[in-house]
C-alpha cells in the first residue's frame, strides 16, 4: 500500500523489499518543511541516475514498476499471491542459506510490474539531477533546459520549503559518503534543528491540519537561505548526540 516517509524508513533498509500493484512510494518531506529522514540520506544518494535527489527534492510518487526501476523495491509480487507468499516465507528455515532460500521463494511468486513511467523521464533526470556541487547550479540547469520535464519540475520545486530544499541537497551530498549509522546520527542532528525552526510546523499546518495547501515559508526564497544557515543543522549536539548500540 502507501509507503511514504516513515513507512519507507521502516522498510527500505531491508535486504528484500517487495512491492505490489497497490504500492505507492514517496518521500514528500520538502513539502512539509522537513527532509527525507529515517535514513533517506543513506539510501537515496545511492539510487542510480540522479533518481534519489529527484525523489528527495520533488517528493514525486512512484508505483510498483517505478520502485523496481529505481531500485527502491527489489521484488514485485501480485497482491493476490501475498497470502501464499507469506506462508512460504514463514516456512523458510533461517539457517546458513536463509538469504538464498528467501530469494528462491520470492522468485517463485514474482510477477511483472509492467512499464515504469520513470524510465520515460530517466534521461532528463540523469542529465539535470547529477553532477552539481550546489542546489543553485541544479536550479540553473533546470531553468536553462527547454524541456517540459524541466518546466514541470521547476513548478513542483517552487512549492517546496526553500530551507528544506537546501537542507535536503546538503543531506544527499553528505549522506553519500557516510555509513548507515553515521547518517542516522546526522539526521538526528538535522531534525533537532528543524524542530527549532518555522517551516516544519507551517508545513504540517498547511498540508495536514488546515489542509489549505498554502504554506507560508520563512525564509520564502532560496536566495534568503545562506550556507551558514544550513551548516548549523549539521553541527554536533554535544551531550545530546544520538547514541546507537
Amino acid at each position: 500500500g502507501v509507503t511514504m516517509g516513515g513507512g519507507v524508513g521502516l522498510s527500505v533498509h531491508g535486504s528484500h523489499r517487495v512491492a505490489t500493484e497497490r504500492t505507492l512510494f514517496a518521500m514528500p518531506e520538502t513539502g512539509i518543511g522537513l527532509f527525507p529522514d529515517v535514513g533517506g540520506g543513506h539510501f537515496m544518494p545511492r539510487l542510480h541516475d540522479g533518481l534519489g535527489l529527484y525523489y528527495a527534492l520533488t517528493g514525486a510518487r512512484a508505483k510498483a514498476a517505478d520502485c523496481m526501476a529505481a531500485g527502491v523495491a527489489t521484488h514485485y509480487a501480485p497482491g493476490d499471491k501475498y497470502e501464499e507468499l507469506e506462508k512460504a516465507l514463514l516456512g523458510t528455515k533461517l539457517g546458513g542459506h536463509a538469504h538464498a532460500d528467501i530469494e528462491t521463494v520470492l522468485d517463485i511468486y514474482a510477477g511483472d510490474p509492467g512499464h515504469a513511467p520513470v524510465n520515460d523521464i530517466r534521461e532528463p533526470i540523469s542529465r539535470l539531477f547529477q553532477g552539481h556541487e550546489t542546489l543553485d547550479a541544479l536550479m540553473t540547469a533546470l531553468r536553462n533546459d527547454a524541456s517540459d520535464f524541466a518546466k514541470e519540475t521547476l513548478a513542483t520545486l517552487d512549492k517546496m520549503s526553500p530551507t528544506s530544499m537546501r537542507l535536503t541537497f546538503e543531506q544527499m551530498k553528505r549522506g553519500h559518503e557516510l555509513d548507515f549509522d553515521d547518517v542516522m546520527k546526522m539526521e538526528f542532528r538535522m531534525v533537532r534543528r528543524v524542530m527549532e525552526g518555522h517551516d516544519f510546523f507551517e508545513g504540517v499546518r498547511a498540508q495536514v491540519i488546515d489542509k489549505d495547501r498554502n504554506p507560508k515559508w520563512s525564509p520564502a526564497s532560496l536566495a534568503e537561505v545562506g550556507d551558514a544557515d544550513i551548516a548549523h543543522y549539521f553541527e554536533p549536539l554535544g551531550d545530546e548526540e544520538l547514541v546507537l548500540p
